[in-house]
């Protein structure tokens, strides 16, 4: 495995056996939105940040890991202090990933593709994932449909995704509820431990 495609984080825990653990997974915000459409999508992205980082400290105040997982933008060499330093200065200063979370780079659409995340998840005991950033309808949707796949429980809140369209978004969004069985609650109603709890009293007894 090459160093660069490791996550950016002290070894994860030995746990060989998936659990019901959450974990945070932030997707593309590391960005320097220089792309077109992209002041489509900025404004709307800026918003997402601040569903993200009450959710990130929620996770902080419960022990959820935090993964950010980020698109190399091209740059086959590219490291996680060069994609926060050409990230956009707002969501930068906002958002930057901290020394106790994880950083994995992407490099295509899904999360999993092509990375170690689905070694990393269970090694945490994770199988719950919330997850957020950008866009909605491209690698939103395609870490969603690749973590279904994977029988992982998820949550995407729609306030904390953005895309340059909110029809894609919606549909986007339609597709998780409809054929995954995600949670798309915003987090301005729903918190990490709601959901939890909400998958409790789901579980079959």
């Amino acid at each position: 495995m090459s160093e660069k495609n490791a996550p950016d984080k002290p070894t994860a825990p030995a746990r060989d056996q998936p659990g019901d653990k959450v974990a945070l997974l932030i997707i593309d915000m590391m960005n320097p939105f220089d792309f077109d459409g992209a002041d489509k999508l900025l404004p709307k992205a800026r918003r997402a940040a601040e569903a993200i980082l009450k959710l990130r400290a929620q996770a902080d105040a419960g022990g959820v890991p935090v993964v950010y997982v980020n698109d190399n933008f091209g740059e086959w060499h590219s490291e996680k202090s060069r994609l926060v330093d050409r990230a956009h200065d707002g969501l930068a200063s906002e958002l930057a990933p901290r020394e106790s979370d994880y950083f994995i780079i992407k490099p295509q659409f899904s999360a999993f593709y092509a990375t170690n995340l689905a070694v990393l998840l269970p090694k945490l005991g994770v199988r719950r994932l919330v997850l957020t950033g950008v866009a909605t309808d491209i690698c939103v949707l395609f870490t969603a449909a690749d973590a279904h796949m994977r029988d992982y429980a998820l949550w995407v809140p729609e306030d904390a995704v953005a895309a340059e369209s909110d029809e894609r978004a919606a549909g986007a969004l339609a597709i998780i509820r409809a054929h995954m069985g995600g949670e798309t609650a915003p987090v301005c109603e729903l918190s990490l431990t709601g959901w939890q709890r909400r998958l409790a009293d789901d579980a079959p007894r």
